[in-house]
């Protein structure tokens, strides 16, 4: 089996920020996301996902930026991820009459494993119920992790690429109570291409909205469409 490790949103396409730090500040206004996935319901140990978004747009020696804040956390069984990040861009305006974004985000990966929760059946010949390579104590550990991205607004479209987990980073678990024992988590770096449009339907109110949400994590492909009308 191979996972990500960033949540999945069908809604990405209302916070590009999350995929993408350039995608910041791309108002004149304080922009505030939350947004929350719950699958499963009623199974214990569902997943859960919740994402908190804030971004600005400032002014500094005359040049354009953008500034913004990223908290998500994510549980899944005995799982538990929070990342949280700041993010920044360079933003120039009037070329090619749309405006591009150069993004850095830099923040902090915890993850956690409630060992203490694992149940070794044991008295048959299928379970060992003293195998190490199973974590019985609660484990957490901490990484820094970087992630890039630029994208460009226009009028009519929007586009964007990322660069997300720059480093790979490699987040050690050790038991809470001691250090004998550590587990590794490995972030994979993750590349992700989204962008949309707007296209107005004459003598109406209505605008329609396609947009698309490519993503590569080792050499594995993953892609969605999404249709809207507003």
């Amino acid at each position: 089996a191979y996972a990500q490790i960033d949540a999945q949103f069908t809604q990405y396409w209302a916070v590009p920020s999350y995929y993408n730090p350039a995608a910041i500040a791309c108002t004149d206004f304080i922009d505030i996301h939350a947004m929350g996935r719950l699958q499963w319901l009623g199974i214990k140990g569902a997943p859960r996902s919740f994402s908190g978004l804030a971004d600005m747009p400032f002014k500094l020696l005359g040049k354009r930026f953008g500034t913004g804040i990223v908290i998500h956390q994510e549980s899944m069984g005995l799982y538990n991820t929070l990342n949280a990040a700041a993010q920044l861009a360079f933003k120039k305006k009037n070329l090619l009459k749309g405006e591009l974004s150069v993004g850095l985000q830099l923040g902090m990966l915890n993850e956690t494993f409630k060992g203490s929760d694992v149940i070794l059946p044991s008295g048959d010949e299928f379970h060992d119920g003293n195998d190490e390579a199973i974590p019985t104590t609660d484990l957490t550990g901490t990484a820094f992790d970087i992630n890039l991205g630029v994208f460009y607004t226009h009028k009519w479209f929007w586009v964007g690429i990322s660069a997300m987990h720059l480093t790979a980073p490699t987040i050690s678990l050790s038991e809470e109570s001691s250090m004998e024992k550590s587990y590794e988590f490995k972030a994979d770096r993750t590349f992700y291409l989204m962008g949309g449009s707007n296209i107005p339907i004459k003598n109406s109110l209505i605008e329609l909205q396609p947009s698309f949400l490519l993503k590569k994590v080792s050499q594995f492909f993953t892609g969605e469409i999404t249709a809207r009308a507003r």
